[in-house]
């Protein structure tokens, strides 16, 4: 006796292999690679890319600085983690296509003349003919001629019961739009990774490359830092002067550079700025001369924004400018005893310049940048805004004796606040912090400072302190006692000159200390309102000095106001922090043009790879796949049983249209009083 099992064999377990297969090509992990790809690409719109690391730290600070930089949102389109999702993406959408391109060409050549009665009736579009009064030769003759003229496809089949099956199809077109998108983004992705630095990171991943982090010439960097000619893709940044040359160019990578050789050099002949009446930058450009043993002559071309020069596949930009060493005449003030005596001083920027004092400390000076034009928007008389030039200026660094560094910002040409003129000049401790400015008055009758250095010098000079001091001491003395016997002379004088000590060394914070420090509490607000009004007449007693030294006799109203500035500023010399004041006289700018190089082979590829999409969306949304079927059976009467139903993917409302124009011309009736039949659209 047999016994039957009742148990179900299990379905077979998939192999790893199509389980792979099936998640590459999954639409899930396709949708999330482009979305993880958006969003990285909008991170790289929003944050400027490849900008010095100052740039970012003074934006963002020192913890999100660390944070965006480990990252990689400094240079998001080199990252390795971008790279390899691009990597994936084309993996991804290559099984996509793999898997799907089979199945769209069988639904491309297909005719299905194969298909089934019962499934054509349940179509939307669909008319039939139960008794249909003509022969079906002549029924499938006419519809033939009529789709043909339409441009549909026929094939037709008979079986041996006699009954046709027509099958038309025209814009099979469509089901390439899905090949050609799919594939686009394939070439596209191949062509950002031909052109990002898959090479570089390779080289560096197995040792063979070493970024260098030293700032030193290029011409000593080691072997092991730099890149032969023979590099497939790259970007890199070069800055050179005028008159200068250069057959290299220098590639971020990691934490350092390395050093892209060039088959041919780069000659900067001269560089110009063009801008706008207010000094806004309208274009800049550099005249290059291309040294390349290829060429029978040296080739000459003049490189704009936009505009770049391409030769043997490397691509030349001009991309930003920057000082290349302008030399700078100064008017260097000591600020003591001798600031009346300027020591003219001739440097280049990006050099050093030490300045030694009497007591033997030296100070280093490090110029930094020079800028012919500073852009400030200002407001104009009706509350618009404007922007105005300031002029040229510097910036140095100051280093002292004992290791401390202070920055400055000076403006070569006078400012006007208010309807007074002032030379300013900006102080910070570090470079993250923004800048304070020291507003010095300029002299009434000129454009210079001699006379508040004049009024520094004597306020430095004990003598001269002295020599005032006794002339006013008399009528000080009225300001502690109300009476000269009761307060002795010379403690007076004493009193007097040590203020004006005090106030040359830390200004009028220095006094109110002095005076807090020295005595009770209760007394503070008295001494200090009396101090006051004895340091100023000392002062202004020490400006008349000045006034006598130019030849005016007495002090104009003009005279006044810019003592009331003066006195401002020498309040706020003390934390200027700088025992130097470095007056900016007059410059001979040189340049050096910013030239951005590139070799991308794959920029072609993603050319091309643009046209296929744009072709593969035009076919799918413009492109209407459309079928049709009529099947005929024969009648014992001579006549037919028709069934004429269609479909289409794109336009169904033109669609409509167009099969109600087929039913008519294909299904036509000999007389008017034929049998009725069924058709139209059926609702859905």
């Amino acid at each position: 006796m047999s016994r039957m099992s009742s148990d179900v064999p299990a379905a077979p377990r998939p192999s790893r292999w199509s389980v792979l297969i099936g998640f590459l090509g999954s639409m899930h992990l396709a949708i999330a690679l482009l979305l993880t790809l958006a969003l990285a690409a909008a991170l790289g719109t929003v944050l400027p890319q490849n900008q010095p690391s100052q740039t970012y730290l003074m934006q963002f600070g020192p913890f999100w600085y660390e944070v965006f930089d480990a990252l990689g949102l400094y240079g998001v389109y080199t990252a390795s983690w971008f790279l390899l999702i691009l990597a994936f993406l084309v993996v991804s959408t290559t099984v996509c296509v793999y898997r799907s391109t089979p199945m769209m060409w069988r639904d491309m050549r297909g005719f299905r003349l194969d298909i089934r009665e019962k499934s054509l009736e349940r179509f939307a579009h669909k008319e039939s003919r139960p008794c249909h009064p003509e022969a079906p030769d002549t029924v499938m003759q006419r519809a033939q001629a009529v789709l043909r003229d339409r441009g549909y496809r026929l094939r037709r089949r008979q079986d041996a019961d006699g009954r046709e099956v027509l099958s038309a199809m025209r814009g099979g077109g469509n089901r390439l739009g899905y090949f050609f998108t799919h594939l686009a983004i394939v070439v596209i992705c191949i062509g950002g990774l031909i052109d990002g630095r898959v090479p570089l990171m390779a080289a560096q991943l197995l040792g063979g490359l070493e970024p260098e982090t030293r700032q030193i010439p290029a011409s000593q960097v080691p072997p092991k830092s730099r890149v032969e000619p023979s590099n497939p893709s790259f970007r890199g940044s070069v800055e050179i002067p005028e008159g200068r040359s250069a057959d290299v160019v220098f590639l971020d990578l990691g934490d350092g550079y390395v050093v892209q050789e060039l088959p041919f050099a780069i000659e900067v002949k001269d560089f110009r700025v063009q801008r706008y009446e207010n000094g806004q930058e309208r274009s800049y450009e550099s005249d290059v001369v291309i040294h390349d043993d290829t060429l029978e002559a040296p080739m000459e071309h003049t490189v704009s924004v936009n505009h770049p020069l391409v030769h043997r596949g490397y691509a030349i930009y001009q991309s930003s400018y920057r000082d290349a060493g302008s030399l700078l005449m100064l008017d260097m003030y000591l600020l003591g005893h001798s600031a009346e005596e300027p020591r003219r001083v001739t440097v280049r920027v990006h050099g050093r310049y030490e300045q030694s004092l009497s007591d033997g400390s030296v100070y280093t000076l490090e110029f930094l940048n020079f800028r012919e034009t500073n852009l400030s928007r200002e407001l104009d008389e009706e509350g618009g805004e404007r922007v105005h030039d300031m002029g040229p200026s510097m910036e140095y660094a100051l280093h002292g004796p004992d290791g401390e560094t202070r920055y400055y910002h000076q403006l070569m040409e006078p400012v006007e606040r208010d309807g007074r003129r002032y030379l300013i000049s900006g102080v910070r401790a570090g470079t993250g912090e923004p800048f304070r400015y020291l507003y010095i008055p300029v002299d009434p009758d000129g454009e210079g400072i001699d006379r508040f250095m004049a009024l520094v010098a004597r306020l430095h000079d004990r003598q001269v302190v002295e020599s005032v001091v006794d002339e006013v001491a008399g009528e000080a003395a009225k300001q502690f006692s109300g009476e000269d016997d009761r307060v002795p002379r010379e403690v007076v004088r004493n009193t007097m000159i040590r203020l004006m000590e005090l106030f040359a060394a830390g200004g009028y914070d220095a006094v109110i200390g002095e005076i807090r420090q020295r005595v009770p509490e209760p007394q503070w607000d008295r001494l200090t309102d009396v101090f006051g009004r004895v340091l100023n007449e000392t002062l202004r007693a020490l400006y008349l000095r000045v006034l006598e030294a130019e030849g005016i006799a007495e002090m104009r109203g003009d005279d006044a106001a810019w003592l009331d500035d003066a006195l401002t500023a020498l309040d706020a010399l003390p934390r200027y922090g700088s025992p130097l004041f470095v007056r900016l006289r007059d410059y001979q700018l040189h340049q050096a043009a910013g030239l951005m190089v590139t070799k991308a082979p794959g920029q072609k590829v993603v050319y091309f790879g643009s046209l296929m999409l744009i072709i593969g969306v035009f076919l799918m949304l413009y492109v209407s796949h459309r079928r049709c079927w009529l099947v005929v059976q024969p009648r014992g009467d001579g006549g037919s049983r028709l069934l004429f139903a269609g479909t289409a993917n794109r336009n169904m409302l033109e669609f409509d249209h167009e099969f109600a124009a087929l039913s008519r011309d294909l299904l036509q009736e000999t007389s008017a009083g034929g049998e009725n039949g069924t058709g139209g659209r059926q609702a859905r």
